[in-house]
């Protein structure tokens, strides 16, 4: 007897061709609101004790990788169908409640991250399941990676942060069980899609700001003026990744027919590189918070880490993603984000001061590149 699947299930998708625009949907973007409420929850809990760095760390791997499992999932299934439609919102559901559970999912509501994790995964199944079977045994592994969080749920100390780790580690490893042929991706897409998580990202960051002078109780004039540089160094990393790496970044993955070696570039470049891009971007948030609360003081500890640490890892997370889709000007990111380290000291001092530094270095570098690819422009 065989299983007939309902209609609207057992559909064949098949991918959008290159030449096609496959554009990010109002539905996709509702979506990433509710990520990207997950991912401030983050910075929520770093910036309240800097030292749940290790738990961030480990449910922010958790959390990217099944967001980008729907990034890839929207590009195969595009939410155009009633039934896909509510698949998504069902998902959204599930992404609330991992919300909802971030600051206490090494503590009491462990078992909620879980059970709102295992909605995500399985919705996403079976949204990938009508593209290809090849998904079947990611989903597996997907899965398992959240009963492993469901079982952390019980446990205390060394045990909860093992399971924690193994299911990352399964996750992260199923490209590798499963192999990259059969994920056809389509590169506008893609960029467009991991484009708005980063943009909406950045945009918490002047939320952190906003909160950081609430929390200081009054609006002085010195308050004003660190969120002002604050925001500067926000529009400089919008700038370093928009304005110079982004649109290259589609165009490089159009001009690669080979659709496994297109996926492999999507892999490394959309999904690990984006790794210390978003962390960056969360740390940062978290750094500024504390600065603008208290413009005048020195940051130390761990605040000035996150603050300092967050920018230079935007900045390494740019160069692997140009290393990864072969786009120029590694080394003067590079360098860049050591020179941003080097301020450090200057913020053990006076926190405003070493934004002002921040955001120097920032438009500097910009404008060398700026000069730079206008050389290039020019030379063709």
């Amino acid at each position: 007897m065989n299983l007939r699947l309902p209609t609207w299930f057992a559909e064949r998708v098949a991918p959008v061709p290159d030449h096609e625009q496959l554009r990010v949907s109002t539905l996709e973007l509702f979506f990433d609101l509710v990520f990207v409420f997950t991912a401030t929850q983050l910075t929520v809990v770093l910036a309240a004790d800097f030292g749940s760095a290790p738990q961030v760390l480990l449910m922010f791997g958790v959390i990217w990788w099944m967001f980008a499992s729907y990034a890839w999932v929207t590009n195969a299934v595009p939410p155009v169908r009633a039934a896909r439609r509510l698949f998504m919102l069902l998902a959204m559901a599930g992404w609330l409640i991992v919300a909802l559970a971030v600051p206490g999912a090494f503590r009491e509501d462990g078992a909620g991250f879980a059970v709102g994790m295992l909605v995500v995964v399985v919705v996403h199944g079976l949204m990938y399941l009508q593209s290809t079977w090849r998904f079947l045994r990611m989903f597996a592994t997907n899965l398992g990676g959240a009963l492993l969080i469901l079982a952390a749920a019980g446990f205390s100390g060394a045990p909860k942060y093992g399971l924690w780790l193994a299911a990352l580690l399964v996750m992260w490893a199923s490209p590798y069980v499963t192999g990259q042929e059969g994920f056809p991706l389509h590169p506008g897409h893609v960029a467009e899609r991991h484009g708005l998580v980063v943009i909406i990202a950045l945009g918490e960051s002047i939320v952190a700001v906003a909160i950081g002078i609430e929390g200081n109780g009054r609006l002085s004039v010195p308050a004003i003026g660190t969120a002002l540089v604050g925001l500067a160094l926000s529009a400089g990393l919008w700038w370093a990744y928009f304005h110079i790496d982004l649109e290259r970044a589609e165009h490089a993955l159009t001009q690669v027919t080979d659709q496994v070696r297109r996926t492999r570039m999507v892999l490394f470049g959309f999904f690990y590189a984006h790794v210390p891009i978003l962390l960056g971007i969360i740390a940062l948030s978290a750094g500024l918070k504390k600065a603008v609360a208290h413009p005048g003081d020195p940051l130390t500890g761990g605040a000035q880490l996150a603050l300092t640490g967050g920018v230079a890892l935007f900045l390494l997370g740019s160069v692997a993603f140009r290393a990864a889709l072969g786009l120029p000007g590694r080394a003067l990111r590079t360098a860049a984000a050591l020179l941003v380290l080097a301020t450090m000291p200057v913020g053990l001092v006076n926190a405003a001061i070493q934004l002002v530094l921040m955001v120097a270095l920032i438009s500097v570098t910009l404008a060398f590149e700026e000069r730079a690819r206008s050389r290039r422009v020019a030379r063709v």
